[in-house]
């Protein structure tokens, strides 16, 4: 190579480069926006108690212990999937509801929160519509 390694050299490689992946990112985020409204199930949105059950879950710092399709704390099971893993909304209510007020003697556990039935069903509402979202077989298994 009889050519030296020139400043102009190195900086249309940098410009290049620069430009080449500045294309792939677009590209990408381009192909991201076009597959993600078809995996999302936006109809749900429109039930109030999926709304009012995101907020319940937020006012309440839900994710302070548990996590939440992989994201949040990691004190307490993985809720993704909590309604497939009890089996129906319903029982995620009465296991909401079993909480003791004092909690378990010994062991730090979820205190007693005493929502109302609407309340109740809000929550295990937000949770059965996290349940049906897309994520590519997260949380691995049923056990979260």
């Amino acid at each position: 190579m009889s050519e030296a390694f020139t400043t102009s050299t190195a900086r249309n490689i940098f410009y290049g480069g620069t430009m080449f992946f500045l294309l792939v990112f677009l590209a990408l985020t381009y192909q991201t926006e076009q597959v993600i409204p078809k995996r999302d199930k936006r109809e749900m949105l429109a039930d109030p108690n999926v709304v009012a059950g995101k907020k319940l879950w937020e006012v309440n710092n839900c994710i302070g212990c548990h996590s939440l399709l992989g994201e949040g704390a990691y004190f307490a099971p993985e809720l993704g999937n909590v309604v497939a893993r009890l089996g129906s909304q319903e029982a995620v209510m009465a296991f909401i509801q079993s909480r003791p007020k004092e909690g378990v003697p010994g062991r730090r556990s979820m205190p007693q929160f005493n929502f109302t039935d609407q309340q109740l069903k809000e929550i295990a509402a937000f949770l059965n519509y996290v349940g049906q979202i897309d994520t590519a077989k997260w949380p691995p298994n049923i056990q979260g």
